[in-house]
């Protein structure tokens, strides 16, 4: 899961994708931590993209560094205690304190709860991380 942490990372900005009924969304992101073990995303309880994976739980990340990619996929559950939040708003201080604060009653983490991670290149294997 580190390595999924890293690369994301790495890429800055990556593309959450969710469904909404039987259409597909997809935005960027570009906050993630790690909290107890779990790779976690952040988003504003407010926002479409909150009421999709409430609804439905499977979400898959894409993004690219250094000439690779990865695809991420898995399952997501709401996290609502603060220390999830603090965690994700320490390792993200500088993107996210300027759209959010940890009690604002907007922001809220999402954790993976399964999932896998496989970087891709042109020139190399593929390499799949599961967690």
């Amino acid at each position: 899961m580190n390595e999924i942490y890293d690369f994301l990372k790495n890429a800055g900005t990556f593309y959450l994708a969710t469904v909404n009924g039987n259409e597909p969304e997809v935005r960027p992101f570009g906050a993630v931590a790690v909290f107890e073990g779990k790779l976690y995303i952040v988003t504003n309880n407010k926002k479409e993209v909150y009421k999709q994976m409430k609804e439905n739980h499977t979400i898959a990340i894409s993004g690219m560094s250094k000439g690779k990619w990865i695809r991420v996929k898995g399952q997501v559950e709401e996290d609502t205690r603060r220390e999830a939040r603090v965690a994700m708003m320490e390792e993200n201080t500088v993107s996210l304190s300027k759209m959010y604060t940890v009690d604002d009653n907007l922001m809220t983490v999402f954790k993976f709860v399964n999932g896998s991670g496989t970087v891709y290149s042109f020139t190399e294997e593929p390499v799949t991380f599961l967690f």
